[in-house]
């Protein structure tokens, strides 16, 4: 039987499918790229050579070799190397999976002008074959395609500014595996991110990191094994979404009606000082006629509020204005009670008057 190459066109032999293979993820993984541009990793085993690419032609490697080098991968897809006699070096935090991607500037001092690097980090114990995607319109654009090591990051592109509006949404879909070794099994992780592309002018977004030396802009994928969004959702969760919508659309609304408390106590300051800005050309009677004014004007806004409290403060003095509110009292307003306010709170400055 032939040996695999790079560049051979396969069939899978047990399932539907084939495509070109790509690059090895070790021994016994290959990586083939189907019809549509995916990259999907399958046993050696599996596939079945229909279509030899020919060392001659692709410039390959001799067949002695064991795996291609990175020249003849495509640029979107890195090689998973994976040795039998040196183990992934694993830690026990690794075992939920962290995943985030990472903006960098190129040049921090000079943030008006800098272009960016992107980076996917995969922080855990598992092999990540996933895709990084930008939206456009309705439509979704792979920007980069690929595997990753555990506890690696992985450079995925460089930008300037002028592609800022093309990664406002970008989304991310990874599954997890460990080779050879056996693994908990992970769910496919599908996240869609809104990127904040005003953060790129702050200095201050690029903070200190765990990932890399420098200061960077963190998105988080998943942390440690919870998807920070989910892209999809269900039928069933939208269908049942509406309808809860639709039953509060039709349920009465019902407000809190807040009461005022009754009978609550209401100040009026008659002093001149607090009912004018200024005293300026204003004799004692036309002071007294302004002052008495207003307390009319108060007395008519509350004469319909029965056991209505007020208390007009209008100082101990010579007793003038005080005189003239109680002549007021007695003339215009029999019904109502009156009588000196509380010493503790007024001295002996204030008149309190209960509506009747």
């Amino acid at each position: 039987m032939k040996k695999l190459e790079t560049g051979d066109k396969v069939r899978f032999l047990n399932t539907v499918g084939g495509g070109t293979v790509k690059g090895f993820l070790s021994k016994q993984l290959v990586i083939v790229e189907d019809e549509h541009g995916f990259d999907i990793p399958i046993l050696i085993s599996e596939c079945v050579v229909v279509e030899s690419a020919g060392n001659e032609k692709l410039g390959l490697i001799p067949e002695n070799k064991e795996t291609t080098t990175d020249k003849d991968l495509s640029p979107s897809v890195t090689e998973v190397k994976v040795k039998d006699n040196e183990p992934v070096q694993e830690t026990a935090e690794g075992e939920k999976i962290t995943a985030c991607l990472a903006y960098l500037p190129t040049d921090v001092k000079n943030l008006s002008s800098s272009s960016y690097e992107c980076y996917f980090v995969n922080d855990s114990n598992y092999y990540l074959f996933f895709n990084y995607m930008s939206r456009e319109n309705n439509t979704w654009k792979s920007r980069y395609n690929g595997s990753i090591e555990p506890n690696t990051k992985i450079f995925l592109e460089e930008f300037d500014k002028t592609a800022l509006n093309e990664i406002e949404k970008v989304s991310v879909q990874f599954i997890a595996f460990k080779y050879p070794k056996q693994f908990r099994f992970k769910n496919p992780c599908s996240v869609e991110l809104r990127i904040d592309t005003v953060k790129f002018y702050k200095l201050h977004s690029f903070r200190e990191n765990d990932y890399f030396e420098d200061e960077a802009l963190l998105y988080y994928v998943m942390r440690d094994d919870v998807p920070e969004r989910e892209l999809l959702v269900s039928a069933g969760d939208l269908e049942r979404a509406i309808k809860e919508k639709q039953a509060a659309d039709r349920r009465p609304r019902i407000q809190r009606i807040e009461k005022k408390e009754k009978n609550q106590l209401i100040e009026i300051d008659l002093h001149a000082d607090a009912l004018l800005d200024t005293t300026s050309g204003l004799n004692n009677a036309d002071l007294l006629e302004y002052q008495l004014n207003k307390f009319n004007e108060v007395m008519a806004g509350h004469i319909r509020n029965k056991n209505q409290k007020i208390v007009f403060i209008h100082g101990k003095g010579d007793g003038i204005l005080r005189n003239a509110i109680l002549k007021e009292l007695k003339t215009k307003y029999p019904k109502c009670y009156y009588q000196d306010a509380s010493f503790q709170e007024y001295g002996y400055g204030a008149t309190m008057v209960t509506i009747k």
